[in-house]
This record gives C-alpha cells, structure tokens and sequence, in this order.
C-alpha cells in the first residue's frame, strides 16, 4: 500500500530483455537500505526487489505488467517516480494507493496556468465510471485530485513543486502515463451495479 506521495525521482540504469519478461536496475539515493522482497512503487506499480546494493535496486516485469504499465516503453537514463511502502507509523498524505496500475492514459494536453501545469489525460472508455470530479486518481504513482472530468478524459491541476519533484517535468503530450482509479470508488461502483442488476 501507497499514498501517491513521490519519495524519490530515480533513473533507470539498465533494462534488459529476459525471456517472457524485462528487468529494470534503478538508481537512487535509498537503494542500499531496501532489501529483496520489498515492494516499490516505480511510477505508480507496486514492484518487488529482486536485488540490490548500495547505488541501484532491481525489479522484474512480466508479460502482464508490461501489457498493462508503460514499463515496455521505458529505456535507459529515463526518469521514473519511487515511494516506499506505506508504514504503520506514517501519515497518509495522500490517498490510498495500490500499486495495481488499471489501465495507461495519454496526455492529450499540457498548459500553463499561472504557476500551474494543467495536464489532460486520455483513457478508455470503459473506466469513465472511475472519474470523479474533484475525486482522487493516482497518474505515474502521484496522488492527484481532478480538476475537470470530461467524457473520456480529465485534467489534473500540478503545483511547481509536484512539477519540479516528479517526472512530471519530463512529460510530453502524446506520452502515456500510468493510471490507477481510486480504490473506494471502484468499491462503489461495483456495489451499485450489483445492486442494480439484483432489483
């Protein structure tokens, strides 16, 4: 479990292939205190260290994931937003996250609004019951609220901060991006539909 509050920008150092799958080596500053088994959020997806050391940690994707994540599309030297698994002991500063990427958005639109960047996303159809506005959505692993739901798109309001601490700043229109819609809402939705094909 997250909150979509970004710890860390890491960078990938190597992606390889290996069969039915890839492999990722990230740099960052926590490396050398994770341990293998530990779960990671890289860029919204909740990952499992698989090894190691004191400049870069390494994960492994699946067929599944790479279908489901932008994990196919990223290369070495790319930028990539980490969080460490939420503890007892911490605050939830955003909202609850999984890590379970739903599906992978396409920014259709990125504008300055004042100091602001108000980025627009793209999604399938078939997730619209999912956006809320003013609702929570979590976009590359980053705990957002909804400035504006249209039908199969939405806009999200970033402060320079977010902008200048994330991968944000890198993002281009026409890049995908990961998305996962806010668990209690999908809990919600699900019981509704329930509800009405019971009556």
């Amino acid at each position: 479990m997250f909150t979509g509050i970004v710890t860390e920008v890491g960078t990938v150092k190597k992606a390889e292939s290996f069969q039915g799958g890839r492999e990722f080596h990230i740099e960052c500053s926590f490396a050398g205190q994770t341990r293998v088994d530990e779960s990671i959020s890289v860029n919204g997806a909740c990952m499992t260290v698989t090894g190691q050391n004191d400049k870069t940690f390494s994960f492994q994707s699946v067929e599944e994931t790479l279908r489901k994540t932008t994990f196919g599309d990223l290369r070495e030297g790319d930028p990539v937003n980490l969080e460490r698994s939420l503890r007892a002991d911490q605050a939830i500063e955003g909202h609850f996250v999984q890590g379970h990427v739903d599906t992978v958005g396409t920014i259709e639109n990125i504008t300055a609004d004042g100091a602001d960047r108000l980025i627009t996303v793209g999604y399938p159809a078939e997730y619209e019951p999912y956006v809320v506005g003013r609702g929570s959505i979590a976009v590359d692993g980053v705990s957002m609220t909804i400035a504006k739901d249209s039908p199969e798109k939405f806009t999200i309001a970033i402060i320079p901060y977010t902008w200048e601490n994330t991968i944000f700043e890198s993002r281009k229109v026409g890049g995908r991006v990961n998305l996962e819609f806010d668990i209690f809402g999908k809990y919600v939705v699900k019981y509704m539909s329930k509800l009405k094909a019971d009556s």
